[in-house]
């Protein structure tokens, strides 16, 4: 059989501190044939869409002790979510043509042997950017779940993230349900309260914004330019936002819009941010703390210094990993789905084309260059 050309995006090598660079990771091209090997279980897949997460930064690094996730391997092809078409299959469960979601390589080609990493995308007869079978996917553990048609297939990469299996180290890059876990599970809102976002048009953040709306509370978010201030506004009916860049005084900027304190802080960006908005917390705020990207790429993380307000206020502050919460899955989905097809709910999506912009769209999403959930095209078939 012929061989074809397979580019690939590979790990340089392990991200000793600091923030990783596009130089951290290579494009090159290999050959591979469209063949299985001899007696393979798994399925030979063309990769279609990947996803870019902030939790790949600690898979970057070598140590464990700071990522949930197992490292990746250098000088082979980054492994995270995506959607690709099999091209064979040595699993019954898959048959070449079929749609899958799971995790798969940076690369035009994968073989993937891990079988219970992915899922089926069914109703294949329609447009990729516009697939009608968001929740053709019956896990183990929700029985229950029916086919639901008229989602967009690039929701798979932001909203209704499958969970792929029951092991800690798979629970990854599940914007929808950690927003929801985050800010229904954890912080209980109330109509009418006030509720603060950080890294608020993030993939994570942009959510949250649109349930504290549907819940009745006052909302306002930080985003790092005035282009996404405005989406927040506009798109996503935020009832105000501000680019925490042009704020040399941040606790200033959050007493002038929060006269009255912050009853929910959805925590995505740590260090001065969370110093400042625990100085203007109200009695028995909750604080749910998704993530601090803040932190990610620094050598010394920075500390914080009105933990006491914690005390005094009365705060419950609480982080979370969402695989801990799957058993909501089915609860999150009849939530979400009537808002997702009415219109009430929308997201923004930052798409780049071709393998080739994959390390810069990911290193991106650490200065923020990002508007949205950030993905990669690598083929339209």
């Amino acid at each position: 059989m012929a061989e074809v050309s397979n580019k690939q995006v590979k790990l340089r090598d392990y991200v000793v501190s600091g923030s990783p660079k596009e130089s951290d990771m290579v494009v090159t091209s290999t050959t591979t044939k469209l063949k299985l090997p001899e007696g393979s279980k798994g399925v030979l897949v063309k990769n279609l869409y990947l996803s870019c997460d902030p939790y790949m930064r600690g898979r970057m690094s070598k140590s464990h002790d700071i990522s949930y996730v197992e490292p990746l391997k250098p000088d082979s092809p980054i492994a995270g979510y995506g959607v690709a078409r099999v091209l064979e299959s040595g699993d019954p469960n898959f048959k070449e043509g079929d749609l899958i979601w799971g995790i798969t390589g940076w690369e035009e080609y994968s073989i993937i042997n891990e079988i219970h990493t992915l899922f089926k995308i069914h109703d294949t007869d329609v447009p990729l950017s516009y697939y009608t079978g968001i929740l053709d996917f019956i896990p183990p553990f929700l029985p229950s779940l029916q086919p639901n048609k008229g989602l967009n297939l690039s929701l798979y990469l932001f909203t209704l993230t499958p969970l792929p299996s029951l092991q800690p180290n798979k629970f990854v890059g599940m914007p929808g349900i950690t927003a929801y876990v985050g800010f229904y599970e954890i912080c209980s809102p109330k109509k009418g309260e006030y509720v603060f976002i950080s890294a608020a048009l993030g993939a994570v953040g942009q959510l949250v914004g649109q349930f504290a709306k549907l819940s009745g509370c006052y909302v306002v978010g930080s985003a790092g330019s005035s282009e996404k201030v405005d989406l927040l506004k506009n798109k996503f009916g935020f009832d105000d936002a501000f680019n925490y860049k042009e704020e040399p005084d941040l606790d200033a900027a959050l007493k002038r819009y929060f006269p009255e304190g912050i009853d929910i802080y959805f925590e995505n960006v740590g260090g001065k941010m969370l110093d400042a908005v625990l100085q203007n917390v109200r009695e028995h705020a909750r604080i749910s703390v998704c993530g601090m990207i803040s932190q990610y790429n620094l050598e010394q993380p920075e500390g914080v210094q009105n933990l006491m307000n914690l005390v005094w206020k009365r705060v419950r502050m609480e982080g979370f990993l969402v695989f801990e919460h799957y058993p909501l899955y089915p609860k999150f989905l009849e939530f979400v789905l009537p808002h997702i097809k009415e219109g009430k709910i929308v997201y923004a999506e930052d798409v780049v084309e071709g393998l080739e912009s994959a390390p810069a769209a990911l290193i991106g999403i650490f200065s923020g260059r990002n508007i949205g959930k950030q993905v990669v095209v690598v083929s339209h078939e």
